[in-house]
């Protein structure tokens, strides 16, 4: 019995200096629009604004996205979206492979994507940083794919429980 598993996180520094920056623009204009005010905005108002948006800003790397892979089937499980892991048994699969996307041109972005582009159905998209990952084409039609920074090591589990 072979099984797969991977966590993956949003570390990327590109991130955490974009998200920085968004956290402190705000900051910014907050504070120099109080401090040119005479009738400036109550500091406990002030203060829980730039808690909400530091808050806010930093829950991006609690984000967490787990994958298993066993003898049952797929399971993954998108942290703090999905309280329970969701599950496709290997029966509701007609196809998984690994493939290389590319997350803004196809999804959007990075996080839970859904995208629709004209007639091509691209389906779900659970991915935090990379460009590979596993498409899972469902016998109902419905298509997922989730990233994986373990392409090789998936790939050989997979082999497993293809057949």
């Amino acid at each position: 019995m072979r099984i797969f598993e991977e966590e993956q996180r949003f570390t990327q520094k590109w991130l955490l200096v974009v998200l920085t920056i968004t956290a402190i623009a705000p900051i910014a204009i907050i504070t120099n629009k109080m401090l040119k005010s005479t009738r400036g905005i109550q500091w406990d108002v002030y203060l829980g604004i730039v808690s909400l948006i530091l808050f806010g800003t930093f829950c991006v790397f609690l984000f967490k996205l787990k994958t298993r892979i066993d003898e049952i089937g797929i399971h993954y499980k998108f942290i703090p979206f999905h309280f329970s892991t969701k599950t496709i048994v290997w029966n509701d699969i007609e196809k998984c492979y690994t493939r290389k996307y590319d997350a803004i041109s196809e999804y959007g972005g990075w996080g839970i994507k859904s995208r629709v582009l004209m007639s091509k159905n691209k389906g779900l998209a659970y991915n935090v940083k990379g460009n590979m990952g596993l498409q899972i084409e469902l016998k109902s039609g419905k298509k997922i794919l989730i990233g994986t920074q373990m392409k090789y090591q998936l790939e050989r589990v997979l082999t497993t429980y293809r057949t």
